[in-house]
């Protein structure tokens, strides 16, 4: 940590020059810090550059739905590290930052010396709200860690302090969140495009839900938490979430076509009108835009959905693929997608759909998808055969040009807050057919998928988890395929303690059928004919190793710095 601390005031004072409000003040190279902290103004320049650490459309990718790359749900070009066990003891960074952590700091020792009533206590929630985000990041990738709730000097003996337990800390990701809950605003009064009192609220059931599970599943294990208490999360998860829910700000964005309503949500320019949508990120041209509509659109992005991803969509009647007299089969991604949960065919192309749209001549289609580009090489090939749609947009008003797209990316929305509290009481036991019509059944519904019926539920021989109840295994079930490629899995995975989902398993794509492919097209195949990028490189599948590689590996540099801190399972110190 100590590599960190000459990150002064200079580090988050010299960014807002975006800020038109902050441009009328003097340069902050020619003001003192007693002179800044006056007005709200200052409160609101200064936290202004914490929301770039928000998700966001990055320059070359396709933003969130490129998100799952590091999971079970997707198979990028180049494997993963940590699912291949291959990730190694890095000497500096491997996001051991603490810069963030420091910039708010400073800003909640600062900012109770500015007068103001009900605004200033908003920017102060906020400022509690991004030290739990930041917190909450650093929790997920390396566990206990040090508590450092203050700007720190060169000489501060907190530099030098030890890990606090993971769940001491979960505590105050949490109690940070419970202020920025009582402080902030409403969604009705709070400024536009800033986080609110609903945000904090659907971040607080993320975390909670996050530890719980956890502690409950990695209990007794390297990575349990001596004298645990999951209950205890769990239930603030349900509460949090349920507080939402009753409020009823929110709702399902369910416009009465199951064949495009889950698909709007994530193909849209402006989302201040969609009622599921609690936070997201404006993009307009000529002020800020990005280049994502390219790689969903035109280009296939050198990955690809898993099959394991496409098996677990039920199919029309309700029923797993396993049972349903309706499944087609994969023979051909015609079938795959016939009959089957319509999230399925708004998550990946098939054969017939617009890739263009000519925006500017009548509305005409340009371009169709005919098959997913398994033979191309570099960002257009697509991996699995099973090539992502979701967040693609084929008419060309949302990518007029190179790094001309204005789709804005959901950083919370009202689903995944169903989701928490289904998932909650799932594994507090208290899951009744009424918390399933308040939240699952309303997402199938928007689908028009069969609701779950909790006192109905049909044994899949296939089912991810056979060793937990049938409700748990469908609450899951329903969390992958809603939230699929927005970068929820891997994060489900660890704390789940899933890793006999994919350890020694190599990941495979769809049935290969060459007659689709140009004579002569090299695309690896396992014996049964299904795609099998891994093949040469991942002999004997992932080998993620349990009793390590759950948890990041401080880097060495701060360890020598720091003897008092502990190195995680698995990991030497050097």
């Amino acid at each position: 940590m100590k590599l960190f601390c000459h990150i002064l005031l200079l580090c988050t004072l010299f960014t807002f020059a975006c800020n038109k409000s902050f441009l009328d003040k003097r340069p902050l190279n020619q003001i003192s810090e007693p002179e800044y902290w006056k007005t709200t103004s200052d409160l609101e320049a200064y936290l202004n550059n914490l929301y770039g650490a928000l998700p966001q459309w990055g320059s070359h990718d396709a933003g969130p739905y490129w998100a799952d790359n590091n999971s079970d749900n997707m198979v990028p070009g180049l494997y993963n590290l940590r699912l291949s066990g291959l990730a190694t003891l890095p000497v500096t960074g491997g996001g051991w930052s603490w810069g963030n952590i420091r910039a708010v700091n400073l800003f909640l020792e600062k900012a109770p010396l500015v007068q103001g009533g009900a605004e200033k206590n908003h920017y102060l929630g906020e400022g509690y709200f991004f030290r739990a985000w930041f917190y909450f990041e650093l929790l997920q990738q390396f566990g206990a860690l040090p508590w450092i709730d203050k700007p720190l000097a060169t000489n501060s003996p907190e530099l030098y302090a030890e890990r606090q337990p993971r769940n001491v800390i979960a505590d105050n990701i949490l109690k940070d969140l419970d202020e920025a809950i009582r402080l902030m605003k409403d969604k009705e009064t709070a400024p536009v495009f800033r986080v609110n009192r609903s945000v904090a609220l659907a971040f607080k059931s993320r975390v909670a839900l996050y530890e719980g599970t956890w502690e409950k599943y990695h209990a007794g294990g390297p990575f349990g938490v001596t004298g645990g208490n999951p209950v205890k999360y769990l239930e603030q998860a349900a509460a949090a979430a349920k507080t939402m829910m009753d409020e009823k700000k929110y709702a399902v964005f369910n416009q009465g076509n199951p064949e495009k309503d889950y698909s709007l949500l994530f193909n849209q320019s402006d989302l201040s009108g969609n009622s599921e949508v609690i936070f997201w990120r404006k993009y307009k041209l000529g002020l800020t835009s990005h280049n994502g509509q390219r790689y969903l659109s035109i280009l296939a992005g050198n990955t690809g959905i898993s099959a394991s991803l496409i098996n677990s969509y039920l199919c029309t009647d309700g029923r797993p693929i396993t049972t349903s007299p309706r499944y087609k089969g994969d023979n051909g991604l015609k079938n795959v997608v016939a009959d089957r949960d319509p999230r399925l065919r708004q998550l990946i192309f098939s054969p017939g759909d617009p890739i263009t749209i000519d925006y500017n001549g009548g509305g005409d289609t340009l371009s169709k998808f005919q098959r997913a580009a398994v033979n191309l090489g570099g960002d257009s090939r697509d991996v699995t055969g099973y090539q992502i749609k979701k967040g693609a947009y084929p008419d060309k008003t949302l990518q007029q040009g190179d790094f001309m797209s204005t789709t804005a990316p959901i950083i919370f929305r009202f689903g995944e807050v169903l989701l928490n509290y289904a998932e909650a009481k799932a594994e507090l036991g208290t899951f009744a057919q009424a918390d399933a019509d308040a939240s699952i059944n309303l997402l199938r519904a928007r689908a028009g998928m069969p609701p779950l019926q909790v006192n109905a539920i049909e044994n899949d021989p296939a089912w991810a988890f056979p060793a937990l109840s049938g409700i748990i295994n469908e609450v899951r079930r329903e969390r992958r395929v809603e939230l699929a490629c927005e970068g929820y899995r891997l994060n489900d995975l660890m704390r789940w303690q899933a890793h006999a989902l994919f350890v020694n398993k190599r990941p495979k794509g769809a049935k290969f059928i060459a007659a689709d492919y140009p004579p002569g097209t090299d695309v690896k195949v396992d014996a049964n004919g299904y795609i099998d990028p891994y093949q040469a490189a991942l002999t004997n599948g992932y080998q993620f190793d349990p009793n390590k590689n759950y948890l990041n590996p401080l880097p060495t540099y701060e360890l020598s710095l720091n003897e008092k801190l502990a190195q995680n399972p698995g990991w030497p110190r050097k």
